[in-house]
């Protein structure tokens, strides 16, 4: 079945793939601040989701993706209706440009920065699911312990600062911080305009419940 994840997934894949053999492609795609400083190629900022470093850095993002996508795709079916696809993509998309705005502040002029990859916006993907299944379980690579998605979404911010602050490796730490927030924010604020349901007083109903059922 051809659902809304799936056709992202696609869609990143094969411009992934071609990028990995073409230079000129890629440069083109790249999130870049000073091209978007001096030529206004405000773009990047949802292009850059689409392109990957590596096959591994793709294979984990949309290995990610797909497991959440599924889930939270369906939930907004049934929170928002017949308008619940439309406010997934938006969801998607909005993220890819939200999360790199910090990025973009602190880096407008620098010359040495460019960025890509599909982290944020999955990132705002699975910190909705946290907030809409708070206790399902949920552990990291090669760390065999797994916890409920209310207590993972904060160790992975904490985490995620830490690493953005020591600044070593090539990732976008950032990304995955204010794509998790945007994702939990969108949810609300869509939530109080376009549906009867209340994910902040549900969040609480959940944990409250898996607290005093342990």
């Amino acid at each position: 079945m051809f659902t809304i994840t799936v056709i992202i997934l696609a869609i990143t894949c094969i411009v992934s793939f071609s990028a990995f053999s073409n230079e000129k492609l890629m440069d083109d795609l790249i999130f870049y601040p000073p091209a978007v400083t001096n030529r206004n190629q405000w773009y990047r900022f949802i292009t850059s989701g689409f392109i990957h470093a590596d096959i591994m850095h793709l294979a984990f993002n949309m290995y990610s993706f797909y497991l959440f996508g599924r889930m939270v795709e369906d939930a907004f079916i049934q929170i928002f209706g017949v308008k619940g696809k439309l406010i997934y993509i938006l969801l998607y998309i909005i993220a890819l440009v939200v999360c790199l705005l910090p990025t973009y502040l602190n880096n407008k002029d620098n010359y040495h920065y460019k960025s890509l990859g599909a982290s944020g916006a999955v990132s705002a993907v699975i910190f909705a699911g946290i907030f809409i299944y708070p206790t399902m379980k949920m552990g990291l690579f090669l760390i065999p312990v797994m916890v409920p998605g209310f207590v993972f979404g904060p160790i992975f911010l904490l985490l995620s600062a830490y690493l953005a602050k020591r600044g070593h490796g090539n990732i976008n730490h950032s990304a995955h911080i204010w794509g998790g927030i945007f994702g939990i924010v969108f949810l609300i604020v869509c939530s109080q305009f376009l549906s009867d349901y209340r994910p902040v007083e549900m969040f609480v109903s959940q944990v409250s419940d898996y607290i005093r059922n342990l």
